[in-house]
């Protein structure tokens, strides 16, 4: 039987499971007005940014549990339904995504620094992104959640991993109820992916592309060692894995 998480305030929470199950359902209808509202503030976000892409979107309608298993509902979107943020009065609007925790042999994770071109400058996080859509006949479930966050881990830092090696480590609900899926990646020498990811920032800037991580730090301890602003996630997770590492 499913039953269903209360929607908190915006303040992050770390939601227990053994394995995920994801539902497909259509987006909320927006009224008129939000729409409009909503086009405004995303062309003139583009004005000021023309760096962002309206492309494809994953939105959370729903969360709740199935035994041990936690149940996500999503939507897909593009981009600028996220714009309903900034309209007053607007409905919720959740987007999903993923991270990978890169851990080095001595202990710490990589966390890397978003760029000024992003949609976030300058703040820390794990390597990841959004989720997209399936394309095509394609299904949205775990296994395709650990490929994109692959895909993300490779993006920006030069990381490759499969998604087989990748582990489930931790759901996070946080600011406007996003959904963080959070993977860990097997360790590596720090040395191994600062090389890596060297030489993506190289072939990114010999492209004429500005690369997704300006910066990239090994953390083994609290994020407020970190200067500037981090994701609402990462000090939770930073200390469950400094809890975990130190029993």
């Amino acid at each position: 039987m499913t039953s269903s998480l209360p929607v908190p305030a915006d303040r992050l929470e770390v939601l227990e499971a053994d394995m995920l199950h994801l539902v497909e359902t259509a987006a909320p209808t927006l009224s008129p007005e939000h729409r409009a509202a909503m086009d405004q503030v995303w062309a003139k976000a583009v004005q000021a940014n023309p760096d962002l892409f309206d492309g494809p979107a994953v939105l959370c309608t729903a969360t709740g549990y199935d035994g041990n298993t936690l149940v996500l509902s999503w939507a897909p979107v593009s981009y600028r339904r996220f714009a309903l943020r900034r309209v007053p009065g607007a409905p919720r609007v959740s987007s999903v995504f993923v991270t990978v925790a890169q851990p080095t042999d001595a202990g710490g994770l990589i966390v890397g620094r978003m760029s000024a071109s992003t949609a976030a400058p300058g703040r820390w996080q794990l390597p990841g992104g959004n989720v997209e859509p399936p394309v095509g006949a394609g299904l949205l479930d775990e296994t395709e959640l650990r490929r994109q966050a692959c895909r993300e881990l490779a993006k920006e830092v030069g990381v490759d991993v499969t998604p087989q090696a990748l582990t489930l480590w931790a759901v996070t609900r946080g600011e406007h109820g996003n959904i963080g899926v959070h993977f860990e990646a097997p360790p590596l020498p720090e040395h191994t992916v600062r090389e890596r990811y060297e030489a993506l920032v190289a072939a990114e800037t010999a492209s004429g592309r500005t690369p997704e991580l300006d910066r990239i730090t090994v953390v083994d301890g609290p994020a407020t060692e970190l200067e500037g602003p981090r994701a609402d996630y990462l000090e939770a997770l930073l200390h469950r894995r400094t809890g975990r590492t130190h029993d």
